[in-house]
């Protein structure tokens, strides 16, 4: 487990707002480019916590990605090993492993081909271009989770 100074790039006010409207659409039933709302269970609180994310369709997936590294929901996530994705009146429930950093970088370029245009800021200088090596070295920063729906 990542110790507590691991990668994270927090969200500034804009990114909030951003967000909430984006977790709101989604609630009900707008998803822009395939964002869900993913509720987890908190940690701490036990309460359920929400936030937009990009589930990416992907051989063996969907897969959850945090591009802005070990957040809050990706520590909830490791808590409580799933949680739900909802668009709409469409609640998915699912459980989640986390991905070796060794097998995220095809799933990263992925993403990045997909995304980089939303996240690639919090990816530095790697993007759906670079090399597997680069993929690899920036895969530490960012948890990956494939994500299996329950019944």
């Amino acid at each position: 487990m990542p110790s507590s100074s691991a990668h994270y790039v927090k969200p500034k006010a804009f990114d909030k707002v951003l967000n909430g409207i984006i977790g709101r659409l989604a609630r009900h039933g707008v998803s822009l480019m395939g964002t869900a709302e993913l509720s987890v269970l908190g940690r701490k609180s036990g309460e359920w916590r929400q936030v937009p994310v990009n589930p990416l369709p992907y051989e063996g997936g969907p897969y959850l990605v945090s591009a802005r590294g070990h957040s809050e929901w990706v520590r909830n996530m490791r808590a409580a090993g799933g949680g739900r994705l909802k668009v709409g009146r469409r609640v998915q429930e699912f459980t989640a492993v986390e991905l070796p950093d060794a097998e995220k970088p095809v799933v990263l370029r992925t993403y990045l081909k997909k995304w980089g245009w939303e996240v690639g800021r919090f990816f530095g200088d790697v993007d759906a271009n670079s090399t597997d090596e680069e993929l690899l070295a920036a895969a530490p920063k960012h948890p990956v989770f494939r994500i299996t729906v329950t019944p």
